[in-house]
């Protein structure tokens, strides 16, 4: 019997250190990952307290259920997504939106500021981001003015775009009617 607990034990040693030494290797086996290791723990209680700070603004200055953690993430998320063009994910996160109770309305409130305030750099994922807080917040904002134009160009900063041609008039008269 106790060659018998003495193979059982020797197999389990083995399957032991078969499988176990690969785990063992993977975290001995990275140096400056143990320095990065507070850094990135930082980074991330940093985040998470914007986060927090986020959600706690938004509660204060949005009125109703548009101001709920649940609303702002969902609803931020589908106002990038859409200006992205990526409308299938934002269909889906919509999906969820509506399933939460938050209001529709807001969404396109906020997609409408985010259009209106023009263009954003597609390389800086942060200023959509921030526009898109921003008009969470308030999504009847002003869009921003463009710069100043040079001096001698005054007059026609003034004027602003030329209006559209208006539209040629319909005929009123039909084919068997003629005024006379």
């Amino acid at each position: 019997m106790s060659f018998r607990f003495r193979l059982a034990f020797a197999a389990i040693v083995a399957a032991a250190s078969m499988f176990g030494s690969p785990h063992a290797m993977a975290q001995n086996g990275d140096a400056k990952g143990g320095d990065k290791a507070p850094a990135q723990a930082t980074d991330a209680a940093k985040e998470a307290q914007r986060q927090i700070e986020e959600f706690a603004e938004a509660a204060r200055q949005v009125n109703g259920p548009a101001g709920n953690p649940e609303c702002l993430w969902l609803g931020r998320r589908v106002v990038g997504l859409l200006w992205r063009d990526d409308m299938d994910t934002a269909f889906r996160h919509l999906d969820l939106y509506d399933r939460f109770g938050c209001p529709g309305g807001h969404i396109q409130s906020a997609f409408r500021c985010v259009v209106r305030q023009g263009y954003i750099d597609p390389k800086s994922p942060q200023s959509l981001n921030a526009r898109v807080h921003s008009c969470w917040l308030n999504p009847t904002q002003q869009p921003v003015a463009a710069a100043t134009p040079a001096p001698g160009n005054a007059a026609s900063a003034t004027q602003g775009p030329a209006a559209p041609a208006a539209p040629p008039a319909a005929n009123t008269q039909t084919s068997g009617t003629a005024n006379k």
